[in-house]
């Protein structure tokens, strides 16, 4: 039989991007070589700029009975690196723990790393090339393989394979840098092959494989000579179980009780509204994003039951049909002269404005730079959107710089941040962030739904708090400092005309109800005639954070939102569990909102707080934080 091996190997700038290996016959060469450019030039991570395709004869090959297959299903990618530890643990690798910690060393490596089982001393000889395994393949990769060529779990089979046959290699450890497959899995000659259904978060571009030694050092050589030119084809790769309709609920109860285990469990927690002093006999509410306590205010109040009256209970219909009243158009209009822009739309959330907006800009073919600590509204956006997605590091804006230098190929560049980041309270350094966007021509995008009402001397946001200009897309919320519901965007006339015709979660979304428009109509209109909200927001936001430090509580923030560093997510939920008894709403933000490790206590100062509650707030905090 006439075989060839065509190698694809694909990178953009000198990084990695796709790389595939197929042994088929001659009449098939060319076909193969094609759908392995489809796959290169559609991949996950992005648009290669280089992709080199080589067609050889792959020498003598020996063929080799695939491992056997153990599927490992878990709740989530912390449980699936534990269960790869203890895995190969039970295989008689003692510092698998250590050897699991050397994974983000292969980040950036084109191929594995090699060391030993024992000693954990690197034996591939170059840092930045590793040992790379190649010449392989499925004996029926024609038929498991999809259109373009690619099935994870088949190439994985046949690599792990030939590295088990591979004198001296104990083991492996292997993760995908597909951001789409978060999969991974350990393999030695005892343990076979253990599919671990998660072993990293989905998103992460970062993958690399650590391929374990015990043996001679002078046989080292032998190994790596088997794994880079032996040519191998595996036989009988199992066909991977689908799971059995019965198991579906069985492993959504096997999720819910790892997120216990882990102190992640959420629930809803019903307040009577009426009761929030705690003069009054209540609960202190230091969890709401009432930050100008506008939700209560009568003005803000009779406005909402004046449109129910008037209006009714729903505007029965999408903005675009039947949907739109007068109220809507007047709070748009305010909304466009208060933040100096030409025009608003409005959205029923602030999810469904990052969602719709995001995806109507920017799309296949597009690049978007979004920052690190966004919200998952915009992540959200950013993954639906069909874009490619470039994550900079918060608030680093040399690397936003970056990054957006490389991605001058593309026909639309979308750079989108919070303005008040929602868990630290830090803020964007908007001039700086602005001059980059307009540098490399690309769409600037901020979500004020903290800094509405908050930043500013007036409380009209990021612009008026740095006194520069405007991004392209201005998005706000109504639910927080204006104390209604729903979300606004505002732009060029343009812009606002695009979105209206393009964001599909505006079109195809009931508009928000008349009740809900006026009220925020109203809250606007107090914030104008009365700026000094924003100043007491301020002094109670100082005076909190002042309290605190006093009482040796470290925290940093520039704004009301006041995050009391934690660490340990079962910690984080008893501190607020203990200050729920002493009548104190303050909710322990955990993974995934922020990063495993990284719990808090989240407190929202609000302006309608005194100093009174606040002194016992930051006391009570203090007292909670010695004893959990």
């Amino acid at each position: 039989m006439n075989l060839y091996s065509v190698k694809m190997r694909a990178s953009r700038a000198g990084e990695h991007v796709s790389g595939a290996e197929k042994i088929v016959e001659a009449s098939a060469a060319a076909a193969t070589a094609a759908r392995l450019v489809e796959r290169a030039l559609n991949h996950e991570k992005g648009t290669p700029d280089f992709v080199n395709v080589k067609l050889s004869a792959p020498g003598e090959i020996i063929r080799l009975k695939a491992l056997a297959v153990t599927n490992n299903v878990v709740a989530s990618a912390a449980e699936g690196r534990e269960l790869a530890i203890e895995l190969l643990e039970r295989d008689g690798i003692a510092r698998a723990r250590e050897i699991m910690e050397l994974l983000p060393q292969t980040h950036s490596m084109r191929g594995a790393m090699l060391i030993d089982a024992d000693t954990l001393e690197r034996l591939d000889g170059d840092g930045e090339r590793g040992v790379r395994a190649t010449c392989m393949d499925d004996a029926e990769s024609s038929v498991k393989g999809t259109a373009s060529g690619k099935n994870h779990y088949a190439e994985a089979m046949v690599l792990a394979t030939k590295v088990q046959n591979a004198p001296g290699i104990i083991g492996e450890i292997c993760v995908s840098d597909d951001p789409a497959y978060v999969t991974g899995y350990v393999a030695s000659p005892h343990l076979g092959y253990q599919r671990i259904s998660a072993i990293k978060e989905k998103g992460d571009s970062n993958g690399g494989r650590i391929f374990i030694y015990r043996g001679r050092r002078e046989d080292v050589p032998a190994a790596v000579e088997f794994l880079e030119r032996q040519s191998v084809i595996v036989e009988d790769v199992p066909v991977l179980d689908s799971p059995l309709p019965e198991r579906r609920f069985s492993g959504i109860a096997a999720e819910l009780t790892a997120i216990e285990r882990a102190g992640l469990m959420r629930e809803c927690r019903v307040l009577d509204k009426a009761s929030r002093s705690l003069r009054r006999g209540g609960v202190l509410i230091l969890s709401a994003n009432d930050y100008l306590s506008l939700a209560d205010d009568p003005r803000v109040i009779e406005a909402g039951v004046a449109a129910l009256r008037r209006d009714g209970a729903g505007s029965g219909g999408s903005r675009l049909t039947t949907g739109t009243y007068p109220v809507h158009r007047n709070l748009e209009a305010h909304l466009a002269r208060f933040n100096g822009c030409e025009e608003a739309i409005v959205f029923a959330t602030g999810y469904m404005a990052n969602v719709g907006t995001i995806q109507a800009l920017v799309g296949k073919g597009d690049a978007i730079l979004s920052d690190a600590l966004n919200h998952a509204s915009i992540i959200d956006g950013c993954r639906l959107s069909g874009a490619e997605v470039v994550v900079y590091r918060h608030g680093d804006l040399s690397d936003l710089a970056r990054k957006l230098s490389l991605c001058r190929e593309y026909r639309r560049r979308l750079v989108v941040s919070d303005a008040v980041f929602s868990m630290d309270g830090d803020i964007l350094d908007l001039p700086r962030w602005l001059e980059i966007c307009r540098r490399y021509d690309a769409f600037s995008m901020i979500d004020e739904a903290h800094s509405t009402g908050v930043l500013g001397t007036c409380g009209r946001g990021l612009a008026e708090h740095f006194a520069c200009g405007h991004p392209d897309v201005t998005l706000g919320t109504l639910s927080k400092a204006l104390g209604s519901e729903g979300a606004f965007v505002c732009g060029s006339r343009d812009l606002i005309r695009y979105l209206r015709n393009k964001a599909r979660s505006f079109i195809f979304s009931t508009a928000p109800s008349p009740a809900a428009m006026a009220a925020a109509d109203a809250a606007l209109s107090v914030l104008e005639s009365d700026p000094s909200r924003v100043d007491k927001l301020r002094r109670n936001a100082a005076f909190f954070v002042e309290e605190l430090r006093r009482r040796g509580v470290v925290v940093e923030t520039a704004t009301p939102i006041v995050p009391v560093p934690v660490g340990d997510e079962h910690r984080a939920l008893a501190a607020s569990q203990a200050l729920w008894g002493r009548g104190i709403l303050v909710p322990a933000i955990r993974y995934p909102t922020v990063a495993r490790g990284a719990a808090r206590l989240r407190c929202a100062v609000c302006a309608g707080h005194d100093v009174e509650e606040l002194a016992f707030a930051a006391q009570a905090i203090a007292e909670v934080l010695q004893t959990v």
